[in-house]
């Protein structure tokens, strides 16, 4: 039974218990506590971009619709090939067809693994890379499904080239399957370590590939986010850049898909001297210098 205390104790108890407990403001009671600082991040923006915005995601959609409706007439031309001179090795003439996409960014959505670098404050790196590529998890970009189905559907052979290396080929090929894209056997997958006879490689561009691909294929069109997966780059600045451009300016949006990819590539290191050694410090300094105002 519980212990009753007279009236005039229990009050006195009450009294006594509410003097002991001071009284507070408001909303010092209900103040959260600060929020945790959250470092600064140069690709913050970019990668919140990439992920939310529908602009994104209608851009892809739009240039694989628009490489859609002139795929089969550049098919019926004999005469139609989309690979820069210097990387047709073979005259097209009973050439089977085939359309050639980079895979990163161009087919395949790797922005969560940016995303784990700006919550982390961390910079690429070669092993977080693989594990992220190996957990085969990427999907696949609007109208990138739908184009490569209806390339293959009509006969066209689906190659995708990529910087990838060579330990990730397996994880790369299960992944792309995975996400819906079509995949004719190993030689529909260029990696980084394809060795190509009789063509010496020059760092990780991809001419050596492209030329392999042309001794056995018409190029109807080809896709990328970096201009390097079109033409080969020898000087990585902006002359450089621009000159390796120039002689196929009339191809883009015909023969060359760009597609955009404002968080990494080969623009960036274009823009403070490719020395990654740099500290990140200086390397920001030279990319806000390189922004123009007027």
């Amino acid at each position: 039974m519980p212990l009753r205390l007279p009236a005039s104790l229990l009050a006195f108890a009450l009294l006594a218990g509410c003097a002991a407990t001071p009284l507070r403001h408001p909303e010092v009671v209900s103040s959260p506590a600060a929020p945790a600082t959250v470092a600064a991040n140069d690709n913050l923006n970019a990668v919140a971009w990439t992920q939310t915005a529908i602009e994104h995601d209608l851009i892809y959609l739009q240039t694989y619709r628009d490489a859609e409706a002139g795929l089969l007439a550049a098919l019926q031309d004999q005469g139609w090939d989309a690979l820069a001179k210097d990387d047709r090795a073979a005259p097209l003439r009973g050439l089977k067809p085939a359309v050639v996409l980079d895979i990163d960014e161009t087919v395949l959505d790797n922005s969560p693994y940016q995303a784990r670098l700006v919550k982390s404050g961390g910079e690429y790196n070669e092993a977080d890379w693989a594990a992220w590529c190996k957990e085969e998890a990427a999907r696949a970009l609007p109208g990138a499904v739908a184009f490569t189905r209806f390339a293959a559907r009509h006969g066209i052979a689906v190659i995708y080239i990529s910087n990838r290396a060579k330990d990730l080929d397996q994880a790369t090929l299960a992944n792309l399957r995975k996400a819906g894209l079509p995949v004719s056997g190993p030689e529909a997958f260029l990696g980084l370590g394809t060795f190509v006879e009789g063509c010496e490689q020059i760092g990780t561009e991809k001419g050596c590939r492209r030329q392999l691909v042309s001794r056995k294929y018409r190029v109807l069109m080809q896709f990328g986010d970096q201009i390097g997966d079109f033409v080969t780059v020898l000087a990585n600045n902006a002359a450089g850049r621009h000159r390796a451009m120039a002689p196929y300016m009339d191809w883009i949006g015909r023969r060359w898909f760009v597609l955009p990819n404002p968080t990494y590539g080969s623009w960036e290191p274009a823009l403070f001297n490719n020395d990654w050694s740099a500290p990140p410090a200086e390397r920001r300094r030279q990319k806000i210098d390189a922004l123009r105002s007027e």
